[in-house]
């Protein structure tokens, strides 16, 4: 859990931002290790390790991460 805590909170300086699965996953994030979720009004479920999120998606046939951070209207 640390670990992915490290990793989110370095690619993710600004509050959101996108990033390819590979690189990640190198660094040895595990995107099975999340203490809660969320889900938006698209109905898209976003994984939480602390106050960083993370949702998959498939762009142009790559695997990114969306992250976030967690704001007070997700509660």
């Amino acid at each position: 859990m640390k670990l992915n805590r490290k990793i989110l909170k370095n690619f993710n300086k600004s509050g959101k931002a996108t990033v390819r699965a590979k690189v990640v996953l190198e660094l040895g994030f595990n995107p099975k290790y999340f203490t809660h979720y969320w889900k938006n009004k698209k109905h898209d479920v976003y994984l939480f390790v602390y106050e960083f999120g993370f949702l998959k998606k498939k762009e142009n046939n790559v695997e990114k991460y969306i992250l976030i951070k967690w704001q007070e209207y997700m509660e």
